[in-house]
């Protein structure tokens, strides 16, 4: 009965534009998108203070490996122990938020909500501005360890709170819209005030509130590689019962999912990967807004297809976004600032474009 379904759903986009198309425009879209992240990765090595150009970047990632991580130039040195960790933790950033909007907004039956809109950004930021300001981070450890469980639990509780509020206020696709952005707008506030009694500390978590990956470095980008790939691949095993999802709670439990049982807990599952993103990296909104929305145009709303296309495509935008904010002189600009800029545009596109399905 559950392939019935999925076959059915098959068949309405396939009227549409053709199920052959969407599987062959992902087929594309891997495959130039995994040459593009490979392209970009190597290309990224090259940005920063310290000029490498594409050729010698290509030479010394093979001496690298050769070697078992212990090149002899400088060049190779500023490559292996600042510029690959970052770009790593750039491409499973991007990839962690792209999915976690996606599966938002097959749960919600919105294309409105991201981790950002629903309050997880912004619980994660809070739990770890809260524990660094504090004086608790004190040991490498602690801050590879203490700041993502800090993150985490903000993340969670921020998250809970916007369901509660979302489900008591009627359970609206759009109420977990305003929800989110309610408890987005308190956490923000508390943020500040923390802040602002830690006036002597501000300078070393400015660059972080904006979103930055300056200061990765390896055990905790690969902190970042493993919990969110491993979340991502999870998450890639429930494709099919998303879809069953997209078809309403009602219908996904007469199919014989748990569909309450199973959205909360993709919904905790999303939000724990988030969090995992924002407490190395800062605060990146948007990008589980953009990405998802525009491969859902191209491949179609089928999870099985979308959620990997969104993966590999957040990890380029991230890549491309990172790159440009390394290609100033002056300074390395805020790579969440960047992607607001062009993330506010598009969910305003959005609001005028899809809102009226939602306030009902």
């Amino acid at each position: 009965m559950v392939d019935d379904a999925l076959k059915l759903q098959e068949e309405v986009m396939g009227k549409v534009v053709g199920v052959k198309t969407i599987r062959r425009r992902a087929r594309a879209i891997v495959i130039l998108g995994l040459l593009s992240v490979l392209l970009l990765y190597i290309y990224s090595l090259t940005m920063g203070i310290y000029p490498v150009s594409f050729t010698e970047a290509l030479d010394q990632l093979v001496v690298i490996f050769q070697t078992g991580g212990d090149p002899d130039s400088m060049s190779g040195i500023v490559i292996l122990h600042q510029r690959m960790p970052r770009s790593l933790a750039v491409i499973a950033v991007g990839a962690g938020l792209a999915v976690a909007g996606a599966v938002m907004q097959a749960l919600i039956h919105n294309p409105l909500v991201d981790p950002y809109v629903t309050g997880v950004s912004s619980g994660a930021s809070f739990g770890v501005m809260l524990v660094t300001l504090s004086g608790l981070v004190t040991t490498s450890f602690a801050t590879l360890w203490l700041v993502p469980v800090a993150g985490i639990i903000g993340a969670l509780v921020a998250f809970t709170v916007t369901m509660v509020v979302a489900e008591a206020a009627g359970g609206k696709a759009m109420s977990y819209v305003l929800g989110g952005t309610i408890i987005g707008l308190g956490l923000s506030a508390g943020t500040t005030l923390i802040m602002s009694f830690s006036a002597d500390k501000m300078h070393s978590v400015t660059a972080w509130m904006f979103g930055s990956f300056a200061n990765i470095e390896w055990s905790e980008a690969l902190i970042v590689v493993l919990f969110v790939f491993c979340i991502l691949f999870v998450i890639l095993a429930f494709a099919r019962n998303l879809n069953m999802m997209l078809l309403g709670e009602d219908q996904a439990r007469y199919l014989g999912l748990d569909s309450r049982k199973f959205k909360r807990n993709m919904l905790m599952l999303v939000a724990v990967m988030s969090a995992f993103c924002v407490c190395f990296c800062g605060v990146i909104g948007f990008v589980g807004l953009i990405v998802p929305h525009l491969c859902r145009m191209v491949v179609g709303g089928d999870n099985r297809v979308l959620l990997p296309t969104s993966a590999i495509i957040g990890s380029v935008v991230l890549l491309i976004a990172d790159v440009f904010c390394r290609s100033f002189t002056v300074g390395e600009l805020p790579i969440g600032a960047i992607i607001s800029v062009i993330g506010v545009p598009f969910f305003i596109y959005l609001m005028v474009k899809e809102g009226k399905r939602y306030v009902i």
